[in-house]
C-alpha cells in the first residue's frame, strides 16, 4: 500500500472532507479522489460511504484505520532513525504517561543525556492504551505506563508508586476538618482522571453518573495554575504537587470515610530487546 494513499486515507477519516483534505496535503481534490479510489481497489473494500454532504467510513474503513495509523507511525519511526544514525551511535524511544514524566521521568533524562550524549532520545507522551499499543509494535523501546503487562514476552516491574491528595489554593480553608463523600459532590471540583492498575477510572465513580464538572483536563499538570489561584479543589499524586505544598501554594485538605487506591507506574519492555544497548543503559540509571 502507498504510504501517501494512506496518510490520505487517515487525513480524511479525521476531517470527512475531500477539499479539506486535498488543502492539507497540499493536492488538488482530484488527488484525494485518486488515492482513496486505488486505495480501494487495491484491498477490494469500499473505505467511505460519500455523497455530495457527507464522507463517512464504513464498517471496512473503520478497521483498516488503526492499522494505517500504525504503518504510518512505524514508517516515519523508521526513516527518523535512520536519520538520527548520522549524528548518534544508539538511539531510545521512551513512552510514558503525563504525569510519570512531569515527577519523574524529565530530571532521569537529563541525567541520562549526560551520562550517554551518543545516544538519542525521543519522548512520546500519551495514555496507558495507546503506549501499550505503540510499545508491542517496537514503535517504542520502553514504556512507562499506568496498566501492566502481563505476559512473559514483556518485562513489567514497578516504577513507582503515589498516593493522592486533594489539594486546593493556600487561601482556600472552608474545610479545615477535611471532606466527605457528600461534601465531595458538592464542592468546584477540577477534574482529571488516573487510571489505576487495573484500568478501571476509580475517581469518576466518587461522583454521581453525569456530573458536571467545573473544568476537565486529561493533564494534571495543567489544573495547577487553577488550583493555586484557588478555583477549587482536586486529587493530585503527591509527588506532582510536593513543591507547591511546600512552598505553601496548595495545602492539602484532609479525606474522610473515602478509600482511595495507590497510583502505581509501571516500567516495560519487550524481553528480546533487553539487551540492546541503550535500554542497558537506561536500566542502569534507575
Amino acid at each position: 500500500m502507498d504510504i501517501e494513499a494512506l496518510k490520505t486515507f487517515i487525513t480524511l477519516a479525521d476531517l470527512k472532507n475531500f477539499t479539506k483534505t486535498a488543502e492539507q496535503h497540499f493536492v488538488v481534490q482530484s488527488t484525494v479522489t485518486n488515492r482513496i479510489n486505488e486505495l480501494e481497489k487495491e484491498l477490494g473494500r469500499q473505505l467511505f460511504e460519500r455523497d455530495k454532504k457527507h464522507v463517512i467510513l464504513t464498517l471496512e474503513g473503520e478497521h483498516l484505520l488503526s492499522y494505517a495509523k500504525r504503518i504510518v507511525e512505524l514508517q516515519e519511526t523508521a526513516a527518523e532513525e535512520l536519520s538520527r544514525m548520522q549524528s548518534f551511535t544508539s538511539h531510545l524511544s521512551i513512552g510514558t504517561v503525563n504525569t510519570v514524566y512531569d515527577c519523574h521521568l524529565a530530571p532521569m533524562i537529563i541525567d541520562f543525556r549526560k551520562k550517554y550524549p551518543k545516544t538519542s532520545v525521543r519522548v512520546r507522551v500519551g495514555h496507558s492504551n495507546q503506549l501499550l499499543r505503540m510499545l508491542r509494535d517496537d514503535i517504542l523501546d520502553v514504556c512507562f505506563s499506568f496498566i501492566p503487562i502481563h505476559s512473559p514476552q514483556f518485562v513489567c516491574e514497578t516504577f513507582r508508586t503515589d498516593t493522592l491528595v486533594l489539594v486546593t489554593g493556600k487561601d482556600n480553608d472552608r474545610y479545615p476538618d477535611g471532606v466527605d463523600a457528600d461534601i465531595l459532590q458538592q464542592i468546584t471540583y477540577l477534574y482529571c482522571d488516573y487510571v489505576t492498575s487495573d484500568g478501571t477510572s476509580f475517581l469518576r465513580e466518587l461522583f454521581p453518573k453525569r456530573h458536571p464538572f467545573a473544568f476537565e483536563v486529561d493533564n494534571g499538570t495543567k489544573l495547577l495554575p487553577f488550583l493555586i489561584h484557588g478555583e477549587g479543589y482536586s486529587f493530585m499524586p503527591k509527588s506532582l504537587v510536593k513543591e507547591q505544598l511546600a512552598s505553601g501554594a496548595l495545602i492539602e485538605v484532609p479525606v474522610r470515610e473515602i478509600s482511595l487506591p495507590p497510583i502505581q507506574s509501571f516500567f516495560i519492555v519487550n524481553r528480546k530487546n533487553m539487551d540492546r544497548g541503550s535500554i542497558q543503559e537506561w536500566i542502569s540509571i534507575q
